[in-house]
């Protein structure tokens, strides 16, 4: 029943195709990949894509593809990670930290309510492909970027490292060996906000030598007013990040190096925090009343060399080597009050390298992209819980963590697409991964102090199988654990393209991600555990294609998962942090997107998904929760917007771009509203109800300098980003993160 429910809704979603348009979004004139050639009769501009592992048009790949131009962040202004859930339909980003550490949702697939740093996404997060281990690097500033390609659905064979939900590629702007070009851009914003980005490249030897250096910079005052006397404004911006980008191609030959090198830091103040309600009285939504605002602090660095030799006109050998590292000390004042109750100073540092070298193959009937990949991370955490009043009344104590996590992933791949006939193309691929974990050198202790006193150790709680304080302190006592499972996955799809170029597919998808250590647990060992892996197999039919004389372009997806044991936290009175499995969800839906050219001065792009994520077999602290919605999975999102040129006189024009975007109501707990007896829960408060935002932007353009005027959040709803339940843990409130507030502004940006 319910998947021919599913069924209706996707043939439902195909016939409103022309009338419910954004996925190839107006390309990047400067984006040497997104913008290839410019249809006839003024239609929409092709895009390519490398979501297959070669280059393809957006039109032709069988999958549900979603590709941003940096032109199209800029107009609809995304100006970070987080903020991509405004160009994207069943996409959904929320974090506890603000905009650090992202929760990536995609069709309803996330990491649901976890919060520890140690946890792979779901949703992949790669860097000119290269996969990005630690969430806290994922809340990356976006500059000068060529595009950025959003793929939904479980991606089991080319990107499969945790790929359960999907996959975002980040692919930045690198030397074309042409000349010299760059760009220097600087703004104004309200809460005193400075930014300034720019990128210069040039080519020291034409066709063979060439270098790109690029920047970003922000600060700004917090975005929530804080009426603590002395106490800092939370949602604060203190940021840079730098990219230099070489090429090296001998002799124009076959050879093709790509180096590229990063880092970027951050020092903005923490998210405004919404906690213990007898503070929060006489305010407004954007306003705290909280002594301890701290600071997240967050770093990253990398480099990577991509390798590619054209062994014939046929085949091509590509390697991508990259070393990656970063930390975070994000010191979170997680009451919202002027008095201590709960602050927490999360530390951790990371490092990766991966590998990975495949082949290409093509022929007229056959296409083939295989290889291997290794890929190794280690997470080394140490994590300190103030607790005022734990020991007694007046007396101040908390918890101290420490652990190591390392991660080694091995897969082999392949995926070939066959044409049966000159129309009908059979794609089949597989991935092999096995994937070893360790947990090492874990302990943890109960201690005495303040939030500025020492630590006074008191009492090992890890290792300890007993209530805390039940085991004398040990300073050499440590906790180990190891984890190990393998998984096959792949790819089965058919796809014909008509006449007309329409092209409608048919898919199998199967995706893993793998098993996980319990980061949260430090008040006994007994919570440590590594859970088992997570499953989807996912069924989708699409189409995409042009219409109305190129003038418009579409896409519409319909898809049906099977998911199995994924990965959420259980927090409870102690406060006791267990990670379990839910046994089965069932999550379907659709999606439809396109962009239309209703006159050459005017264009509409608009999306709009349905979501149905709901689990099947799940119970938390006795209650079943079988029926309720998965966490961070809205029914429906849908975005709209244009791009009026009101003014076109030769070098001069102007152009209006207002979008609009939607959220039906959403749950941030598997619990929804509904509470675990004898806890204290009130599950209500974790949610929030639909709402839509406003963001428009206002572009002159002269020549080479540009000046753009901007507004997000227009009419400055007030609504909540994330929650996560304290109550159920034995705190007296819950805690909520509101969203920002509106901003606007000024960018002025001269291009050579």
């Amino acid at each position: 029943m319910e998947f021919g429910f599913a069924r209706h809704m996707f043939v439902g979603a195909l016939m409103c195709g022309a009338a419910a348009p954004a996925l190839a979004q107006e390309a990047n004139a400067s984006g040497a990949a997104i913008a290839a050639s410019q249809a006839d009769g003024g239609g929409i501009p092709d895009i390519v894509v490398t979501a297959q592992r070669r280059s393809q048009s957006l039109l032709s790949v069988p999958l549900a593809i979603s590709a941003l131009s940096d032109e199209t962040l800029a107009t609809k202004g995304i100006s970070n990670s987080a903020a991509l859930a405004t160009a994207v339909p069943n996409l959904q980003v929320s974090s506890p930290y603000g905009s650090t550490q992202p929760n990536f949702s995609l069709r309803g697939i996330s990491v649901a309510n976890e919060f520890n740093a140690n946890q792979a996404s779901p949703v992949g997060v790669y860097i000119d492909d290269v996969y990005i281990a630690a969430r806290t690097s994922h809340g990356m500033g976006l500059f000068d970027l060529d595009r950025v390609e959003v793929l939904r659905g479980p991606q089991g064979t080319l990107f499969g490292r945790n790929t359960t939900g999907g996959a975002i590629n980040f692919i930045t702007k690198g030397p074309k060996l042409k000349g010299t070009e760059g760009y220097l851009e600087a703004g104004y914003g309200n809460f005193d906000t400075f930014k300034v980005q720019g990128a210069v490249e040039t080519t020291m030897v034409e066709d063979e030598l060439g270098i790109r250096i690029a920047g970003n910079y922000e600060k700004g005052d917090g975005q929530f007013h804080n009426v603590a006397p002395g106490g800092r404004d939370p949602g604060g911006v203190d940021t840079w990040q730098g990219r230099a980008s070489l090429r090296i191609r001998p002799g124009n030959g076959p050879l093709d190096i790509k180096i590229r090198a990063y880092a970027g830091q951050n020092r903005g103040t923490e998210a405004g925090i919404h906690g213990l309600e007898p503070f929060r009285t006489g305010l407004g939504f954007f306003e705290v009343n909280e002594s301890r605002v701290g600071e997240n602090q967050t770093d990253a660095w990398g480099v990577a060399a991509n390798i590619s030799l054209e062994l014939s006109d046929a085949v091509t050998l590509t390697s991508i080597t990259s070393y990656d590292g970063g930390k975070q000390n994000l010191q979170q004042s997680s009451d919202g009050a002027p008095i201590d109750v709960l602050n927490i100073n999360w530390r951790s540092t990371f490092r990766q390298f991966s590998e990975e070298v495949r082949l290409n193959y093509e022929s007229d009937k056959l296409k083939l992209v295989g290889g291997v990949f290794y890929g190794w991370d280690r997470i080394v955490t140490d994590n300190s819980f103030y607790i005022g009043s734990a020991l007694a009344p007046g007396v101040d104590g908390g918890f101290f963590q420490h652990y190591r996590q390392t991660r080694r992933s091995y897969a082999a791949f392949l995926q070939g697409d066959y044409n049966l006939t000159d129309k009908l193309i059979l794609t089949l691929g597989a991935r092999y991964t096995a994937d070893r974990g360790h947990y090492d050198d874990g302990y943890a202790y109960l201690f005495a102090g303040s939030v500025t006193d020492p630590q006074t150790p008191i009492a090992t709680t890890v290792p300890c199988a007993g209530a805390p304080g039940s085991c004398a302190y040990d300073p050499a006592a440590i906790f180990i654990l190891k984890g190990r499972n393998n998984a096959l996955t792949g790819r089965v799809a058919l796809s014909y393209t008509f006449d007309n170029g329409l092209l409608a597919y048919a898919s199998y998808n199967r995706g893993y991600r793998s098993g996980a250590f319990n980061g949260g647990s430090y008040t006994s060992s007994s919570g440590i555990n590594y859970v088992d892996p997570e499953r989807v197999n996912a069924y989708e039919l699409g189409l995409k294609g042009r219409a109305l004389n190129n003038r418009m372009t579409f896409s519409a997806a319909g898809f049906y998962y099977d998911y199995t044991n994924q990965q959420v936290q259980d927090l409870r009175a102690g406060p006791v942090n267990i990670l379990v499995n839910a046994p089965k969800a069932e999550v379907y839906g659709g999606e439809v997107e396109a962009s239309l050219r209703i006159i050459s001065a005017l264009t509409l792009n608009a999306s709009a998904g349905y979501l149905h994520a709901r689990y099947k077999e799940l119970a938390l602290q006795g209650v079943n929760l079988a029926g309720n919605d998965l966490p961070f999975a809205p029914h429906w999102t849908a975005q709209a917007g244009i791009d009026w040129k009101i003014i076109d006189a030769g070098s001069d024009t102007v152009t209006f771009s207002p979008t609009i975007n939607y959220f039906s109501r959403q749950y941030f707990s598997p619990f929804n509203s509904e509470n675990a007896p004898g806890t204290g829960q009130i599950n209500s408060e974790l949610q929030q109800a639909g709402y839509a935002k406003v963001n428009a932007s206002l572009i002159w353009v002269h020549d080479n300098l540009q000046l753009r005027g901007w507004i997000n959040n227009a009419f400055n709803r007030k609504v909540y980003a994330y929650g996560l339940d304290l109550r159920g843990a034995g705190f007296p409130y819950n805690f909520l993160v509101p969203s920002t507030p509106r901003t606007y502004g000024v960018t002025a940006r001269v291009s050579f």
